[in-house]
């Protein structure tokens, strides 16, 4: 697994104020490998899912910094779960309220079904939905609600069994540890065909490819992408194509300011349906039509949006993970681990997967006669880290 820092664009702004509540977006959970071609999910190490179980039937997500219940407090209608979440008085604390539905999903583990959750921290209960605060934009009979399989999307509020329904959904109960931030623009255009999400620092694509992909060309295409004068795009995961969603509208549901080009369509992610084979056949999309995250076989052909992130001041060029400092890239003729401790060893991938180079050091190797194009840097110790790296 990579984990990148990146140099900020110059940019401009926008204004649209959002309050940021998570302070770092997390990662899927998704450890597992689903293809040999680089770029799915398990791939990429960014902000790895962590959790403190507090010993008093709370749970603190360490990534967000939020505070969650370990257990839900079971089946209720949705016109009692607000109520039910703000006159809650629990482990010492009486400002609990109902998450949002990013806060919701961020909860949610992706190597994991029924329930898609970290059961070593939160409770396992028989809920097949957890409501959150937002009805869906035009109808208030429907209500934005996370589920046990791993999805998000907009469910009849009647289909609860409280309500006369068949399935049975559950409340959890959030709380901010810090004040929320108040950001005075969510969204910055940068110039040069980006689009800077500044709640997740992540940045986006502007215009996504007109053409479709299956899920493995999806992954190539992005891997490949050289835009913006950057090579480090890559085929977001469902949480990150998720955190673009804007329930207060809809075809597409999205801030149609800065991503009136995404339309309505359903977008790739990286992330591969919880494993039931050790070949799973379908992936993880989200469709703006209303902002529903589901699935497909992975050979069909979907939409594309490439992100990268997270940016970060003063790292121009450098890849960092674990230490490890990889420097230049893109490169021409020499590689530097600026911290190496002289006990890796290092392997180089061409983009096709043939093995190019495998020795015990880089520093003083010449790559001159590689030729161009994209390859992967694969450093042996205690991590075992992968790169990828741009040979100009």
């Amino acid at each position: 697994m990579k984990k990148l820092a990146f140099l900020f664009l110059s940019t401009l702004s926008v204004a649209q104020s959002v309050t940021k509540s998570i302070a770092l977006l997390p990662d899927t959970g998704q450890t597992n490998s689903y293809t040999t071609t680089f770029g799915e999910d398990h791939d990429y190490s960014i902000n790895p899912p962590s959790f403190t179980n507090n010993g008093n039937g709370t749970i603190t997500d360490n990534v967000t910094g939020l505070m969650w219940q370990q257990a839900d407090d079971g089946e209720m209608i949705y016109e009692n779960a607000a109520p039910f979440c703000e006159a809650l008085s629990y482990a010492g604390n009486t400002d609990w309220r109902l998450p949002s539905p990013m806060e919701s999903f961020s909860i949610l583990n992706l190597q994991n079904n029924n329930p898609s959750l970290n059961t070593t921290y939160f409770t396992s209960s028989t809920a097949e939905y957890w409501w959150t605060n937002k009805a869906q934009v035009g109808d208030n009979t429907k209500v934005w609600c996370t589920n046990a399989g791993g999805g998000i999307g907009n469910k009849p509020k009647a289909e609860t069994i409280s309500a006369g329904g068949a399935f049975k959904y559950h409340t959890r109960c959030v709380r901010d540890l810090a004040t929320p931030m108040i950001i005075p623009n969510h969204f910055t255009d940068n110039g040069n065909g980006t689009i800077t999400d500044n709640l997740t620092q992540l940045v986006w694509q502007k215009v996504p490819n007109p053409n479709i992909f299956s899920w493995e060309q999806a992954i190539a295409y992005a891997e490949g992408l050289s835009f913006a004068n950057f090579t480090d795009w890559r085929l977001p995961n469902i949480k990150e194509l998720q955190s673009l969603n804007d329930e207060s509208v809809s075809n597409p549901s999205v801030n149609s300011a800065f991503f009136g080009s995404l339309g309505v369509h359903n977008y790739w992610s990286s992330t591969t349906l919880k494993p039931n084979t050790a070949n799973p056949a379908s992936a993880w999309y989200w469709s703006t039509q209303l902002g529903i995250t589901t699935y497909d076989l992975k050979t069909n052909s979907n939409y594309v949006v490439c992100v990268r992130g997270i940016p970060t001041l003063n790292a121009d060029e450098f890849l960092v993970e674990n230490n490890i400092k990889i420097y230049p890239n893109p490169f021409n003729s020499k590689i530097q681990n600026i911290n190496s401790n002289g006990n890796e060893f290092y392997e180089i991938y061409d983009s096709a997967g043939k093995l190019v180079f495998k020795g015990k050091t880089i520093e003083n190797e010449d790559f001159s006669a590689l030729e161009n194009g994209i390859y992967f840097l694969k450093v042996i110790d205690k991590t075992n880290t992968t790169f990828k790296l741009v040979k100009e």
